[in-house]
Order: C-alpha cells, then structure tokens, then sequence
C-alpha cells in the first residue's frame, strides 16, 4: 500500500467512512500481531494468548478514532502501538503479581532494544553487523510489509525471528525458550532469514 492511500484511507475513516476503517484496520492486523506476541514473556503465553491483545487493542482504536489527531502512517501506527501498549501493561498487572515487576522494561513496545524513539521494525537487520544488512527493514514506510511478510513463515520461523530480532535475545536464550540447541537456532534462524527475503523481494 503506497502513503498516498494510506493517508487517503485515514482521512476517510476519520469523516465516518466504515469501508476504509475497516481496510485500515485489517490493514494492521498483522503488524499489531506480531508485536503483541513478540511482546509478551514466556510466562504469560500460558495465562492468554497475544490475539487477545489484538483484538482489544483494533476494538479500541476503532472505538477510539476521533482520539487520532495525526494524519500519516507513521502517526497511525505510533498510535496503535500506544494502545497495545497500555493493554499489555493492563493485562500483565492481571497475573502473577506483575505490578511488583518492572512491567515497563517488558512491554516497552516503541524500545525493544532499548533506544527510544523508534519502533521494534525500524531497528531490525535481517543480518549481523559483521552480515549485510537488508535496509529495507530499517523504513517505517515498510513496517507493515514486513509484519505481513513474517505472518507469511511457518510458526518456528516466526518464533525466531521475534525472539532474535525483536526481543533481541541472544541465541543461548532463544535456544532455551524453544528447548532447542544454539546451532540448531542458529540454523532455524538463518533459514527463516532466507524465506523472509525472499517473500520481501517479491513484493
């Protein structure tokens, strides 16, 4: 979808148009998915599943429209990010006695790698640093391209790379979140890498 009619579709969603909200919001679905799972800690998966999330947090935004002042796709999808980001911290306060835990530092949605003022797609290399990076990733403007992109892999691949890219764990950690050897995420890894390029460039 080019800005132009991105742009377009939130400004007839803002003057009550419910076809291009609806498109608006399926739109994101993908994006606002895959954030939310990359979000949520390993020992919340078992108390809810991250489509609980993206449920409320799209009813929200649909509910919540004319809170939106801006008018670009960066702005709108800063916005669904604040909202997904409130309601992770609701639904972490909810179990295991999390309001006790730096509930910040886990669901920090616009920081996970810790530098402030970029989104978790702005700051992902499909590479190392000592690899060629794939700079495509590193636009806003491809943000949802990528979320779609990555719904597209199978399961273990999208579990990788959310647990390398946008947790930005280190493969001893993944390894042991998904009871696999570090070579063996590793290799997953590299692979999912690959198909992801692959359906990249083919856009």
């Amino acid at each position: 979808m080019s800005q132009s009619h991105f742009e377009e579709l939130i400004q007839r969603a803002r003057a009550g148009d419910r076809s291009a909200e609806n498109e608006l919001l399926q739109k994101c679905r993908a994006y606002v998915s895959l954030i939310a799972r990359a979000q949520i800690e390993g020992w919340m998966r078992t108390k809810f599943d991250a489509s609980d999330l993206v449920q409320q947090t799209l009813l929200e935004a649909h509910q919540g429209l004319e809170n939106f002042k801006g008018e670009t796709e960066a702005e709108w999808l800063g916005w669904l990010r604040g909202i997904l980001n409130h309601n992770a911290l609701d639904f972490a306060r909810k179990y295991q006695g999390v309001a006790k835990r730096n509930v910040k530092r886990e669901f920090s949605i616009d920081q996970p790698g810790g530098s402030s003022g970029q989104s978790g797609f702005q700051q992902w290399e499909l590479k190392d640093q000592a690899e060629t990076p794939s700079r495509m990733l590193l636009n806003r403007e491809q943000e949802i391209l990528m979320a779609e992109a990555v719904a597209q892999l199978p399961a273990d691949y999208q579990e990788v790379i959310m647990l390398r890219n946008l947790q930005r764990l280190s493969f001893k950690q993944v390894a042991e979140r998904m009871n696999r050897s570090a070579g063996a995420v590793q290799m997953l890894w590299l692979r999912a890498l690959n198909q992801l390029q692959e359906l990249l460039e083919r856009v």
